[in-house]
């Protein structure tokens, strides 16, 4: 079974977006698949990250998402950090930006993960 990363806070720090976890496990270990999910029923966006035994998912709750969107609209790199280091998320913007304009307005996500979800992440009009 494929074990779950919860990201526990994101912030902005040095021209980067930094999503950190709790989870003691050698970051170094880890390869970036630049390929997202999302969880419906947990509020969240998944990352998924490859290691020898296995796929791992970062799971972004939606209390991140707020820090997230300012650095999706300033274009910043983002990265999985904890006490052993961090790992750069390819492709991560571009996967963000296509699930957020699937989820909006589309009720197979339910009506809680695209209320939420177009309430963080809607583009201001013009």
């Amino acid at each position: 079974m494929s074990q779950r990363i919860l990201i526990t806070e994101a912030k902005i720090e040095n021209n980067e977006l930094c999503l950190y976890t709790n989870t003691e496990t050698n970051i170094g270990g880890f390869a970036p698949t630049g390929q997202m999910l999302v969880d419906s029923d947990q509020l969240s966006f998944v990352y998924i990250v490859d290691q020898k035994d296995g796929y791992r998912y970062v799971t972004i709750p939606e209390g991140t998402w707020s820090v997230i969107q300012d650095g999706l609209q300033a274009g910043l790199d983002t990265f999985l950090t904890n006490k052993s280091g961090k790992l750069k998320l390819d492709r991560f913007q571009s996967e963000m930006e296509y699930l957020i304009e699937n989820i909006t307005g589309n009720s197979n996500y339910g009506e809680e993960m695209v209320a939420k979800v177009e309430q963080v992440f809607a583009a201001p009009s013009a």
